[in-house]
C-alpha cells in the first residue's frame, strides 16, 4: 500500500484539476499546457519555504541566536551555504556569517555573542509588509525628511530609511545622484531608488 500513495497523491490532484477547470463552462479544455507543469506536483513546492523579515528577526533566527554556523544553518533550514568573515569596525574587529546561494551573498549576520543585525539582498525575501529587494522608494515614501538619512558604507549613493510602523526593520535605498556625498538626495530623487538592502536591527 505504501508504494501506492504516491500514485494516489498525483491521481487525487490530477483530478482536483480537472474538476476546478471543467467548472468553467466559457472553456473548451482544462488542459492548459501554459498556466500547469509538473512542478506543481513536487513535494517541496506544496509548501511556502520563502524567508520573511518580521520585526522579531528573519524566519527563525532572531536577537537571541547564537552566531553561530549550527545555530544559523538551523535557523535558514540548510537553505544556504554559509561563510564566516571578520572586519574592522570601530577600532575593533566584529566576527560576521554570510549566507550565499551560487556563490552570491544573500544574508549577512552580524553581532557579539547572539544575532544583533541581519542585512537582507535576497530578492526571494520579502519583509512583513511585502517589501523586496528592488521595490522603489515612492511605493512607502513621499517625503524622505522624518524617515531616512544618509547611509555610509555603501558602494553607491544610499539612504537607509525606517520601515512604516516598524522598530527594527529599515532599507537600504540605492540610485543615481551626482550630489555632495553624506546628503540625501531630493525627493523627486529618491521617487525611482530601490531597495538594494533589507535590515533587520535588534
Amino acid at each position: 500500500m505504501k508504494s501506492l500513495r504516491p500514485a494516489l497523491i498525483v491521481a487525487t490532484l490530477l483530478l482536483a484539476g480537472c474538476a476546478s477547470h471543467g467548472s468553467n463552462s466559457n472553456q473548451a479544455s482544462w488542459w492548459n499546457p501554459i498556466d500547469w507543469s509538473w512542478s506543481t506536483l513536487w513535494p517541496g513546492n506544496w509548501f511556502g519555504s520563502s524567508l520573511t523579515v518580521t520585526e522579531q528577526g528573519v524566519g527563525a533566527i532572531n536577537g537571541s541566536t547564537p552566531l553561530q554556523e549550527s545555530a544559523l544553518n538551523a535557523g535558514l533550514n540548510g537553505d544556504y551555504r554559509l561563510r564566516q568573515g571578520m572586519r574592522s569596525e570601530q577600532g575593533g574587529v566584529v566576527s560576521f556569517w554570510q549566507a550565499l546561494t551560487d556563490n552570491e551573498v544573500k544574508l549577512t549576520f552580524s553581532g557579539k555573542d547572539t544575532v544583533s543585525r541581519i542585512e537582507v539582498t535576497d530578492r526571494d525575501i520579502a519583509s512583513a509588509d511585502g517589501t523586496r529587494i528592488g521595490d522603489v522608494f515612492s511605493d512607502h515614501y513621499q517625503k524622505a525628511f522624518g524617515h531616512c538619512q544618509a547611509a555610509s558604507g555603501e558602494t553607491a549613493p544610499a539612504v537607509l530609511c525606517q520601515a512604516p510602523g516598524s522598530q527594527h526593520i529599515s532599507y537600504i535605498y540605492q540610485g543615481k545622484w551626482a550630489g555632495p556625498q553624506g546628503l540625501i538626495p531630493p525627493d523627486d530623487v529618491l521617487k525611482s531608488w530601490q531597495v538594494s538592502k533589507i535590515i533587520w536591527q535588534r
